[in-house]
């Protein structure tokens, strides 16, 4: 994995300075931050409706309301295991970069990052634990066909990384503010959107810097297959929110025709595009991306 020093810009060195210092000076212990109830009320919302995977589809408004209310508390718990899985994987690439050829001057930042990270997979197992029962599991996306050299390998680690931490804020600033919702969600939304915010200010510079390191080794070919790549990446990343298991312990009949009816309907593309509007327009503004289609499996 090692590779070219990074192309450091005087803007990067301030960015990492000043994050630095915002996470020393924001530091909690995760372990005394929560007060956990007992249980939670099983007969409200555990999501704020509009984040809901049938939201704005016939399937949504044929919920009964206390269907909505299971089918809230699933989709909660399988959105915070979504977190656990992808946070365990984004530590295991960062651990394996730290201190390494390419990487020497965020390093530094890499520690409060991996510090955090590991708190806040802490959290969301705990609530997953505590509240569901279980974690869900998760499935791997298919490795890209192409061997990647150590600048694109290590580009697409930290643009993957950009985008799920984009995707989940985006969750978790609206639940921070929905005060339909219990304190303890609003809770742990809260914290992680106000860590979430630094990781993201973090990851756009350093994915910039990567991306035109990636730009001096690599022809036009194959960035066009790197930005394939992050695309079936972002789908599968929406993808994985339409989980059958959380639809059967919903008591939804036939989950499996259920999440294939929900992907199907062209009404839930524009929830998803709301959900993505902020990396996509990152991703399209630094020529990542040459436009936004997406694509459809």
């Amino acid at each position: 994995m090692a590779a070219t020093a990074l192309p450091v810009t005087d803007r990067f060195m301030e960015v990492l300075e000043r994050l630095s210092e915002k996470s020393i000076e924001d530091y909690y212990n995760p372990y005394q931050q929560f007060e956990w109830p007992d249980e939670l009320h099983q007969d409200r919302l555990w999501m704020t409706p509009e984040l809901l995977t049938p939201y704005g589809t016939p399937l949504f408004d044929q919920l009964d309301e206390p269907t909505l209310h299971r089918l809230s508390k699933w989709e909660s718990i399988n959105f915070y295991s979504l977190n656990v899985h992808g946070i365990r994987e984004l530590l295991i690439e960062v651990v394996g970069r730290i201190h390494t050829p390419g990487f020497e001057i965020p390093s530094d930042f890499f520690h409060h990052f991996i510090g955090e990270e590991n708190e806040h997979m802490w959290f969301f197992a705990e609530f997953c634990r505590r509240y569901g029962g279980k974690i869900y599991g998760s499935a791997a996306m298919r490795s890209a066909d192409s061997v990647w050299e150590p600048e694109v390998e290590n580009f697409l680690v930290f643009a993957r990384v950009l985008f799920f931490e984009e995707l989940v804020d985006h969750y978790n600033s609206r639940m921070a503010r929905d005060t339909t919702l219990c304190d303890t969600i609003r809770g742990v939304n809260r914290i992680h959107h106000q860590d979430e915010s630094r990781h993201i200010a973090f990851g756009r510079e350093l994915v910039s810097l990567l991306y035109t390191r990636m730009c001096e080794v690599v022809g036009p070919e194959q960035l066009a297959e790197v930005e394939a790549y992050l695309k079936r990446y972002v789908v599968f990343s929406v993808n994985s929110l339409y989980n059958p298991h959380v639809y059967r312990d919903a008591g939804i009949a036939d989950p499996l025709a259920f999440r294939s009816a929900l992907i199907a309907d062209e009404r839930r593309r524009a929830h998803e595009r709301k959900a993505i509007r902020k990396p996509l327009a990152f991703f399209l503004k630094t020529g990542i991306f040459a436009d936004d289609t997406l694509p459809t499996v």
